[in-house]
C-alpha cells in the first residue's frame, strides 16, 4: 500500500502550481509540497482573515502570485512562467453562509474560475495532472444515510453547493473536450476532481465556520461559542487527510488515465459526529469555553446529514483515513494552543506534518 512518505516526496524536484495558496487548506498544501522539495508557486486572491495561516507561515520556498482566477491575463503569464508539471486547483469562494449573499461571486469564481484556469492550462507544455478540489456539498444531498458515491448526480440546494456540482459538470466537460484521447488535438495532461468532507485543523480562521468560531469563542474574554445546529452530522477530517489523498491521485495520474475520473475522500463512518460533539471535544482539549444554543428561526438552508463513501478510493488508490476523531481534534486544538502560546505557524504545521508521515506510514 501507499504511504504518506512516498506520496509527498515523489514531487521533489518537481514544478507544481497550487491555486488558493493563501487559504486554509491551500496554505497547508503549499507548505507541505515545499518541504518536500517541490518547486512550488502559488496563484491566488490576497488572504482575507486576520490572522491568516499563509502569512504566518514562512514563504521563503513558495513562489506566491496575487490574481484573480478570471484575470486571464494574469493567469495565462503565471502558468508561462512557472510551466508546472502538476496542478492542484483549490482556489475557490467555499463558503456557504456567504454564498447566500453573494451568489454571482461564488459562480463566477468557483465555476467560472475553474472553466477559465483548465482552458489556460491547455497552453501549458509540461502538464501531467490536474486535480481540482470541490466538495462533498457538490452532490444533490437527499439526507441518505448511507454515503454518497462517485457516481451519484451532482447538485445542491444553496448557492455554494450548487456551484461546486455545476463546477464537477464542468471539469468532467473539459476533461472530455481537451485533456481526453478522443478529443481534438488533446493535450496529454490528465485531470481529476476531489470531494473532501468538511475539513478541520490548525490555522482556519474563515467566517462562519465551525472550528474558527469555536476558537474565537474560547479565547475571548466571555469564552462562548455559540453553535447554530448542534444536531447536523458533518465526515469531519484533518486537512492533511484530504491533502495525502490529492498528493495520491496526482502521482496516480501522472502514470494511468484510469484515474481521471472524480474521487471521494472522507473520514471513517464511525468518526462522523455531531456538530456539537465536536465542540466539546475542541473546547475540552482547549480547557476553556462554553457552548450556547442559538438557532435563528430565518437562518439559511443548511444540511443536516451529509457523508461520502470513500470505497473506490480506498480499493484503488490505497487510500483511507489516518486519523481517528480523537486525534484529529486533539491536533487542531495543538496547533491553536500552541499557536496562543507563540511558537511559530510554521514549526506547528511542520511537526503535525511530521507527526502524519509517521502515523500513515505505519497504515497495513
Amino acid at each position: 500500500m501507499e504511504n504518506l512518505g512516498m506520496s509527498a516526496s515523489a514531487f521533489s524536484g518537481r514544478r507544481v502550481l497550487v491555486t488558493g495558496h493563501t487559504g486554509f487548506k491551500g496554505a497547508w498544501l503549499a507548505a507541505w509540497l515545499a518541504e518536500a522539495g517541490a518547486e512550488v508557486a502559488g496563484y491566488a486572491l490576497a488572504p482575507e482573515t486576520k490572522p491568516n495561516l499563509w502569512t504566518l507561515l514562512d514563504q521563503r520556498k513558495i513562489r506566491s502570485v496575487t490574481g484573480d482566477l478570471n484575470d486571464r491575463a494574469a493567469l495565462d503569464r503565471t502558468i508561462a512562467e512557472t510551466d508546472p508539471e502538476f496542478v492542484f486547483h483549490l482556489a475557490a469562494q467555499s463558503l456557504v453562509r456567504r454564498s447566500y449573499r453573494t451568489p454571482v461571486e461564488t459562480f463566477a469564481t468557483n465555476v467560472l474560475g475553474t472553466v477559465q484556469l483548465l482552458d489556460a492550462l491547455r497552453a501549458a507544455p509540461s502538464l501531467r495532472a490536474v486535480v481540482v478540489a470541490t466538495s462533498d456539498k457538490a452532490y444533490e444531498n437527499v439526507e441518505q444515510i448511507w454515503g454518497y458515491r462517485e457516481t451519484d448526480p451532482m447538485g445542491g440546494h444553496d448557492p455554494y453547493s450548487a456551484s461546486k456540482g455545476a463546477t464537477e459538470i464542468a471539469v468532467a466537460a473539459m476533461r472530455r473536450s481537451y485533456y481526453s484521447p478522443d478529443a481534438a488535438d488533446p493535450h496529454p495532461a490528465r485531470i481529476a476532481s476531489a470531494r473532501a468532507g468538511n475539513v478541520i485543523g490548525g490555522g482556519d480562521w474563515a467566517e462562519d465556520r465551525l472550528v474558527p468560531d469555536i476558537v474565537r469563542g474560547c479565547l475571548s474574554d466571555e469564552g462562548r461559542v455559540i453553535l447554530r445546529y448542534p444536531g447536523a452530522i458533518r465526515p469531519w477530517q484533518h486537512v492533511l487527510e484530504p491533502l495525502r489523498g490529492y498528493m495520491m491521485l496526482a502521482q496516480k495520474l501522472e502514470q494511468d488515465a484510469a484515474f481521471a475520473a472524480g474521487w471521494n475522500f472522507g473520514p471513517e463512518r464511525d468518526d462522523e459526529r455531531p456538530v456539537l460533539e465536536v465542540a466539546q471535544a475542541v473546547i475540552k482539549a482547549l480547557g476553556q469555553g462554553r457552548i450556547d444554543i442559538d438557532t435563528p428561526a430565518d437562518t439559511p438552508h443548511e444540511a443536516k446529514m451529509l457523508r461520502l463513501d470513500v470505497s473506490q478510493a480506498r480499493a484503488l488508490l490505497g487510500w483511507r483515513p489516518v486519523l481517528s476523531f480523537d486525534d484529529t481534534v486533539r491536533l487542531t486544538a495543538d496547533w491553536y494552543a500552541g499557536w496562543a502560546r507563540g511558537t511559530p505557524a510554521t514549526e506547528l504545521c511542520h511537526a503535525q506534518i511530521a507527526e502524519f508521515e509517521t502515523l500513515s506510514m505505519r497504515q497495513v
